[in-house]
């Protein structure tokens, strides 16, 4: 193999300057694939648990387990609020999940989720200053199905030791019923990422998109292409946001969505996707070739591509059409041929093209904001105003077809997304604390430049190493051999 200088900052100009923009994009996906399975192999995965506390001295172990933390079990016996303060609860979040739909993989059995579990843990202590740990749950019943109620019942019981609940990677339609029985029923809050953090940042994404075509959502013509959990979600924050229905039509595997559907209507499961049906699509399209026609945006959460949108199809849309390829790991259609195809602007969920609209810049802060004013639950209204809140962000540093959101870089977007977050808990009276914007930026501040400050303390003084070259050059032969095939 020829000597390639491999840098993940720049990975496009890492690859052999014959490779084709196709080529590229797939030894792109390969590498990072291969270096992944490396890399976990390597650390043992990428989560552990180190204390806040220190021992200064054999009765410092006295103080921090028996017999002095009995007053603290007793005080909170008393008033159940300090457990927030008197444990690490009030910064901590549950990461639920029966791993039935991993990103593009589906079902990889309940501790194949584990790898992404332990991704958001990372991004939530590294973005957003919260601690967070893995739960991945066999919600099998004795049939072999994946029950529910298993996953209501284990996120009930376990609700005393969490500040909030991520739910994670569950499969529809459970996932539907399990999000809105337990927002309502616990104590705090629950928040399904696929389906309000995808919706959230995927809003943000297009209120600047928009802007940047000089189009306005109430006008928009909008076409959904996929019909799970995430693109339901979205198309109901979108039209929550100011999208009219009637311009809307949404596709799933079977066709589009709208009242001629009498097979999701008779699935009382699907009830959320019902309720898309009832209000989108009033002209009845059928074709998705029909739909495409003259349409401002694509919004495309479906099967990894990269061909599952077809480039006849963005050729079909009005001039300056956006369009989200967001499958992982691959997107629907790569950006470089949306862009031959006509697209203006071209979002993904890949941190390794522009544009990338992902959860990680939305439910760090998010989460991080419930948390601070111990917020019962996690209300529509605090999803959009997370929205705006990234898109005024981005807004302000500047936007163009290549920046419609932040990046996960920009570390200030996530104390503002927490401030702005907290402060509608408050006005929907869903907060059971009471701080000032300025007290939870200051405080989402600290933890987060906290977060980073520790992980960089451990790198430098070797308790945390870098990774091998040798790792990345095997990751990259094995990629261009697959490509070469």
């Amino acid at each position: 193999m020829e000597k390639l200088d491999i840098k993940l900052d720049n990975l496009d100009r890492s690859f052999p300057d014959h490779f084709t923009s196709e080529q590229v994009a797939q030894a792109k996906t390969l590498f990072l694939k291969r270096l992944s399975l490396l890399a976990h192999r390597f650390y043992g995965g990428k989560m552990q648990t180190v204390p806040k506390v220190g021992a200064f001295g054999f009765n410092w172990f006295n103080v921090w387990y028996t017999p002095g933390v009995s007053q603290v079990s007793t005080a909170i016996r008393d008033d159940h609020d300090q457990s927030y303060e008197l444990s690490n609860r009030g910064n901590l979040v549950a990461i639920v999940s029966d791993s039935t739909r991993v990103l593009g993989d589906g079902n990889v059995s309940p501790s194949g989720g584990l790898g992404v579990m332990e991704g958001k843990a990372f991004l939530m202590k590294y973005l957003g200053g919260v601690d967070a740990t893995a739960l991945c749950i066999d919600s099998r019943g004795k049939d072999g199905k994946n029950d529910p109620d298993a996953v209501i019942d284990f996120v009930k019981r376990c609700q005393p030791s969490f500040g909030a609940v991520n739910l994670e990677d569950i499969s529809q339609p459970n996932c539907y019923r399990i999000l809105d029985v337990l927002r309502e029923e616990c104590e705090i809050p629950v928040w399904h990422d696929d389906a309000q953090g995808t919706g959230c940042v995927t809003l943000a994404g297009l209120i600047n998109a928009l802007k940047v075509a000089g189009r306005d959502i109430e006008k928009a013509r909008m076409v959904f292409y996929g019909a799970g959990a995430s693109n339901t979600t979205i198309a109901r924050l979108i039209m929550a946001a100011g999208a009219d229905p009637a311009n809307v039509v949404m596709f799933d595997s079977h066709g589009s969505l709208g009242r001629h559907r009498d097979d999701v209507k008779a699935d009382a499961r699907f009830y959320r996707k019902w309720e898309i049906c009832e209000q989108t699509n009033p002209k009845g399209v059928r074709e998705i070739d029909e739909a495409m026609k003259g349409a401002d945006v694509l919004i495309a959460l479906s099967k990894p591509g990269p061909d599952t949108v077809k480039s006849s199809w963005i050729r079909a849309m009005a001039a300056k059409s956006i369009v989200f390829a967001c499958a992982n790991p691959i997107p629907e259609i790569y950006p470089h041929a949306a862009k031959e195809a006509g697209a203006f602007i071209v979002a993904t969920g890949r941190g390794d093209f522009p544009n990338q609209v992902n959860n990680s810049v939305g439910f760090p802060g998010i989460l991080k904001g419930a948390l601070l004013v111990r917020a019962r639950k996690i209300t529509d209204n605090m999803a959009i105003t997370a929205a705006r809140s990234l898109a005024s962000f981005a807004e302000n540093k500047g936007l163009s077809p290549e920046y419609i959101i932040p990046t996960m870089e920009e570390a200030g977007v996530f104390p503002q997304e927490a401030r702005d977050v907290a402060m509608q808990a408050v006005k929907d009276g869903v907060a059971t604390a009471f701080l000032s914007a300025e007290q939870v930026y200051a405080k989402a501040r600290a933890d987060i430049d906290c977060s980073r400050q520790l992980l960089e303390k451990m790198i430098s003084d070797g308790f945390v190493l870098p990774p091998p070259q040798a790792m990345l050059d095997e990751a990259m032969g094995w990629a261009l051999d697959q490509v070469k095939k």
